[in-house]
């Protein structure tokens, strides 16, 4: 008697997060073990969430980018801010209207996110919720308002971007570019806003927000023109801050613009992460290579 061959099973494809949470009441309400209502309306909503800020759905995609436009905008905000803040009640207005935009953002990211804990742990979070802090509390905490720009540092760091509006660029040298360009710029804005903060009406040069602008551009260049001048061994001090580390952020630009374009796939046996376009073997180990391309 011959025996029937059998069938091969196909792979189980991979549930979504709001496919499993929906099996699971499916689950739930056969066996007669349903969740309470709002127990199941909460993971309902956390998987909506996480679909949204982590799925990759056409319509999550048009979230995160409304998202990220609108975190642009807040951006400039920050960088105008100083010259806004005599406008008295309309400044404070927008202010807590901005902070609680980024509350609610905040607020989902932690919810959707799989662990609290762990999104606790990273330094970008710490610096929006400082960000925060600097918005709601604007008549106590503006002179720190400066370190408000850095948004735009968390931001372009973060791979909310990359996978969102920069997904075409990730993990390419365009990609390396945005961040050294940006990140400068960052650095641009941090250092006048504190040089406007800690020294304006100090040196009859400096008088407003763009008298601190063009120090800290000038003195990032090297240039010195001498017409504007940090006074107090405090003002040296932060003139040398600037020029070393300006001088270190167009170096990273140089690398950046210059260098020889390298791709990143890792190799599976060292572990190299960066190789020419062209490469077939690993120059370290001499592993063989199979990089994807577009061609």
């Amino acid at each position: 008697m011959t025996s029937q061959p059998r069938r091969k099973r196909k792979a189980a494809k991979p549930l979504t997060v709001l496919e499993a949470v929906q099996a699971r009441n499916a689950q739930d309400t056969a066996c007669g073990t349903d969740s309470p209502p709002a127990r199941k309306e909460g993971f309902r909503l956390k998987a909506r969430l996480r679909a949204l800020y982590h799925g990759s759905s056409h319509a999550a995609v048009k979230f995160r980018a409304t998202v990220l436009i609108i975190d642009l905008l807040i951006i400039g905000f920050f960088m105008i801010s100083p010259l806004l803040k005599e406008s008295g009640i309309v400044f404070y207005a927008i202010d807590y209207v901005i902070a609680a935009i980024l509350a609610i953002d905040l607020a989902a990211r932690a919810y959707a996110y799989s662990d609290i804990k762990d999104w606790l742990k990273k330094p970008i979070v710490w610096v929006d919720l400082f960000i925060l802090a600097t918005l709601l509390f604007p008549a106590w905490l503006f002179n720190l308002g400066f370190l408000r720009v850095l948004r735009l540092w968390t931001l372009i760091h973060s791979d909310f971007f990359w996978r969102t509006l920069g997904r075409k660029y990730d993990d390419t040298r365009t990609e390396e570019i945005i961040r050294a360009v940006l990140t400068l710029v960052t650095f641009v804005f941090v250092a006048t806003g504190f040089v406007y903060t800690a020294f304006l009406g100090k040196h009859e040069g400096l008088r407003g927000y763009m008298d601190a602008l063009y120090f800290t551009v000038t003195s990032l260049t090297t240039t010195g023109y001498g017409d504007i001048t940090l006074p107090g061994g405090w003002g040296r001090l932060v003139s040398i801050c600037i020029m070393l580390v300006g001088v270190s952020l167009f170096v990273r630009l140089g690398q950046a613009v210059f260098r020889p374009n390298k791709v990143s796939f890792p190799c599976p046996t060292c572990g190299l992460g960066r190789h020419d376009p062209d490469a077939v073997y690993c120059k370290a180990c001499g592993e063989q290579l199979c990089i994807p391309n577009d061609e």
